[in-house]
């Protein structure tokens, strides 16, 4: 199937940016002018103390740019869901799919931030059963015309949550460990990773499958994004030195996962094309882009001077 490219939006910046959402609208307008299937927007409440990192909230967001756009898909990429009430966010995220008319992609993971555990009074250690617990509530309120039932302390009794979003939004898990993947292929639609080189998309992405074919699902129907940066330059080692520093000034790659900022596209539009051509190689349905330095240029760029080079490879927007 062909591939399909999202772009990430700057609904977080480092401690000496403020976001400003009038430069959101403008580069979500502009993707979908440019024919960019999805805009992802991160997720976090708070993070960084001695250098706090700003943040506008990330389905905040979203409903804004929903209301300024017409087609283009809006993901979390992802939303830390064991410390969001699960009730709320289902009724928040079946309204911005109403408002949306249907493009509400939700990227979920267990979180790693422990501040934000302990600010929302969510026991840190238990986020994983935390996280399958919160999805599942949501999972019911978005499919049942009548749910009852008891999870932990939470208790519905014939709660009608209406109007059911139509469709429920896609749920793509975000995570590193076997025991993630594992959640990736029995509860989710697919996996969404974040920084991965192609061979270490290969490795996981081969677990996923494995593990979604013992338990008695079609890998097949599960769908893969690789959240990756790019930096489009006059070489290779160009654009490796400029943007090595932005993306350690703006992310953390964790030493015990594969990511790394080693897996950012870099160089010529034709080494650009053959770096993602790779990820394409290796099974990535769909990329989300983010650009060096939230740099328009680089959007406008990858649009007409890297893509085009991709050929059959891309699917149409």
């Amino acid at each position: 199937m062909p591939a399909t490219f999202g772009l990430a939006v700057e609904n977080f910046t480092s401690a000496q940016k403020t976001p400003q959402i009038d430069e959101l609208l403008t580069t979500a307008r502009r993707a979908e002018q440019l024919g960019f299937s999805s805009l992802w927007a991160w997720d976090h409440l708070f993070l960084g103390s001695r250098q706090p990192f700003p943040q506008l909230e990330v389905l905040t967001t979203l409903a804004v740019l929903a209301s300024h756009t017409s087609t283009i898909e809006l993901g979390t990429g992802v939303l830390v869901l064991p410390i969001r009430d699960p009730a709320l966010l289902a009724k928040t995220a079946a309204t911005i799919q109403s408002i949306s008319n249907g493009r509400l992609r939700l990227g979920v993971a267990a979180g790693w931030y422990e501040r934000e555990f302990d600010a929302t009074g969510t026991p840190f250690k238990g986020r994983g059963r935390i996280f399958e617990r919160n999805l599942d509530i949501c999972m019911n309120l978005w499919t049942q015309d009548d749910v009852t039932g008891t999870w932990d302390d939470l208790s519905f009794r014939r709660v009608k949550m209406l109007p059911l979003p139509q469709p429920r939004p896609q749920v793509l898990i975000g995570g590193y460990v076997d025991r993630v993947l594992k959640r990736v292929a029995t509860l989710g639609d697919g996996w969404l990773t974040y920084f991965y080189t192609a061979d270490a998309f290969t490795e996981s992405w081969s677990k996923i499958r494995r593990y979604a074919e013992e338990a008695g699902r079609d890998p097949d129907q599960l769908h893969s994004l690789n959240q990756l940066p790019i930096c489009i330059g006059s070489s290779r080692e160009q654009a490796q030195a400029q943007t090595g520093p932005w993306l350690a000034s703006y992310f953390d790659t964790p030493e015990w996962s594969n990511a790394t900022p080693e897996s950012a596209i870099c160089g010529t539009p034709e080494d650009c094309a053959e770096q993602i051509a790779a990820h394409l190689d290796a099974g990535v349905q769909e990329i989300c882009l983010v650009p060096h330095a939230y740099d328009p240029e680089q959007v406008e760029r990858f649009a007409a001077e890297v893509r085009p080079l991709l050929g059959s490879l891309v699917g149409a927007s």
